[in-house]
């Protein structure tokens, strides 16, 4: 299976269990590797041919504009459902990390991994 990555995609969003945190967007970054249905496969330079990155970026952008997520578990599983259902892919790992969210931390956050790689 091919993939496609985006690293480091840094959103300003609402997430978090504590009071603050409903009100006060945070740097959240975000990793994603992303399969490309034997389908999605370019068999020449049109980027129609396959998922396009750049939209995939743009759509997780506006779907956390306005949307507050309470762990960021169930935010890194909206993303990955997100990414199968609207770009079509097989497979998808999605890692959501805050940045520096407590103190002497540099990154925390979660990994999920949805679909199936194939062979």
């Amino acid at each position: 299976m091919d993939i496609i990555f985006i690293s480091e995609l840094k959103l300003d969003i609402l997430v978090g269990v504590y009071q603050w945190e409903r009100r006060a967007r945070q740097t959240v970054q975000f990793d994603l590797e992303i399969g490309i249905p034997d389908s999605g496969r370019p068999r020449s330079d049109r980027i129609g041919e396959t998922i396009d990155y750049g939209k995939v970026v743009a759509r997780i952008a506006e779907s956390l504009a306005d949307t507050h997520f309470v762990l960021v578990e169930r935010l890194a599983e909206h993303v990955a459902q997100l990414v199968m259902q609207e770009f079509g892919s097989p497979w998808v790992r999605v890692s959501v990390a805050k940045l520096a969210a407590l103190r002497g931390v540099k990154r925390l956050g979660v990994t999920v991994e949805r679909g199936s790689r194939g062979v």
